[in-house]
């Protein structure tokens, strides 16, 4: 945590979140600053610290701006638990679908991933170690010279053995890959049949709890031939299994959720009330989520099979283009829950110029390595960007405005042809200039017709 004090700075957030985000620097100051003062609450007493809650953000933007990518990016960049996701995904107590507690469970389960990933990454040269006995067990069941603890709770010491001479052959065959194509015959954990509930809360425990009998019984085992290649990853996870304490793992996973899990809730704006309309119909249904929404927002206990969630402390961002109905339209109740409200601004063609070149992940430079995995090199000079984002911001202002994904659209249509002969392009260099886009998009520099363009 003090790493992250001193490195993690409003000013450092801002410019993490530049690198894959053009623009939107309210928002990103926004989330830098819910993000810092996190941090700020863990440097204070105990008792302080239960004190402060996070400070909720409500984005408000048209589609395609960045909102997600934002919330989705300040995750990684703080490494904290995170799951996105849709409102409209989730109906009222006592109607057949999600209940909102699942968001918290899908939290906690990505929260659960998280810390496993890390203390198996901890263990992976152990679990290669244990892995490689084991197959070269199999493969020469009759000079079995590996000595291991008889349980993962016990210390067994033994004078180590004398290296077989036979068996450090093989070791070093399999190690230089010479015996990946031999097969050889596993016994490996079963899953066995498994049983598909419907979400809820009540469906969701009994799931857990059948797990639980199942778990009590222990694990079914099956044997299996398969080539050597494919044993050794199906022994290491094994391995990797037996050397981490899932009850460390959820240990550690619950705190990191409470402490700075993410939940986004995209599409907000579509279980508003409409203005000037009475609830009644599906609006019901809108208002009951709003409601449910409240106690997960403002802080309960949400029972989960790792055990209870408190999100007091969890930070919610929520997000949506309220251009049908208003932020005012939501019940006041959860208004009060989303204090900060950010505003998004839509996107102009000098932003697209900026998305398609500037960030890390920038679309021409995907489109440019896609194309070099088959020996075609493609040059894109200042004329062509500038064009193709002329391109997309007049297909967002004639059409739907979809933000920078209509990017994907016009990329695709400029480079269809390139793509598909690009096999037998190879060793060649395609120069995109202000021309070539222009022939592509022939049907719009004549009559400005962009019906073929849009999604």
């Amino acid at each position: 945590m003090t790493d992250d004090f001193v490195k993690l700075t409003p000013r450092k957030i801002v410019e993490g979140l530049d690198k894959y985000i053009i623009g939107q620097q309210a928002a990103k100051k926004a989330v830098a600053v819910a993000l810092r003062n996190r941090m700020r609450r863990q440097r204070l007493s105990e008792e302080e610290r239960a004190e402060i809650a996070p400070k909720n953000i409500l984005m408000i933007g048209p589609t395609g701006v960045g909102k997600t990518e934002i919330a989705r990016r300040l995750a990684k960049l703080c490494g904290a638990p995170f799951v996105k996701v849709e409102a409209t995904k989730y109906t009222e107590v006592g109607y057949v679908g999600r209940d909102v507690e699942s968001m918290v469970r899908d939290l906690m389960a990505a929260g659960v991933a998280m810390v496993k990933e890390e203390m198996q990454a901890g263990v992976e040269v152990e679990a290669a170690r244990k892995a490689e006995e084991r197959l070269l067990d199999l493969l020469l069941p009759g000079l079995n010279a590996s000595v291991e603890p008889l349980g993962s709770s016990q210390a067994t010491i033994v004078s180590p053995a004398p290296a077989s001479e036979t068996r450090e052959k093989f070791r070093r065959l399999l190690r230089e890959g010479k015996l990946d194509s031999r097969d050889v015959e596993v016994s490996v954990t079963s899953s066995g049949p498994t049983l598909e509930l419907f979400a809820g809360t009540q469906m969701e425990d009994m799931g857990a709890a059948l797990g639980g009998i199942t778990n009590m019984f222990g694990a079914k085992r099956k044997k299996k031939t398969v080539l050597v290649s494919e044993a050794l990853p199906l022994l290491k996870n094994e391995e990797l299994e037996k050397l981490v304490d899932p009850d460390k793992i959820a240990q550690e996973a619950r705190r990191r959720v409470e402490e700075s899990g993410i939940v986004f809730i995209d599409e907000l704006d579509k279980i508003a009330n409409r203005e000037g309309r009475g609830a009644s119909g599906i609006d019901v249904s809108r208002e009951g989520v709003q409601r449910d929404l409240l106690p997960i927002v403002e802080g309960s206990t949400v029972n989960t099979k790792w055990g209870p969630v408190d999100t007091t402390h969890v930070l919610f961002i929520a997000a949506g283009a309220f251009t049908v109905s208003k932020p005012q339209d939501l019940i006041p109740e959860l208004q009060g829950r989303f204090p900060i409200r950010v505003e998004l601004d839509a996107l102009t063609g000098r932003d697209f110029e900026r998305i398609l070149i500037e960030p890390k992940n920038a679309l021409v430079t995907q489109y440019m390595q896609l194309l070099a995995t088959e020996s075609v090199t493609l040059e894109f000079d200042s004329g062509a960007i500038a064009r193709i984002a002329a391109i997309a911001e007049a297909a967002n202002s004639q059409t739907e405005n979809i933000g920078a994904r209509r990017l994907h659209t016009v990329l695709e249509r400029l480079l269809e042809e390139i793509s598909f002969e690009a096999d037998v392009m190879a060793g060649t260099t395609v120069k995109i200039d202000e021309a070539f886009v222009n022939s592509r998009f022939k049907d719009f520099t004549e009559r400005q017709d962009l019906s073929k363009y849009i999604l």
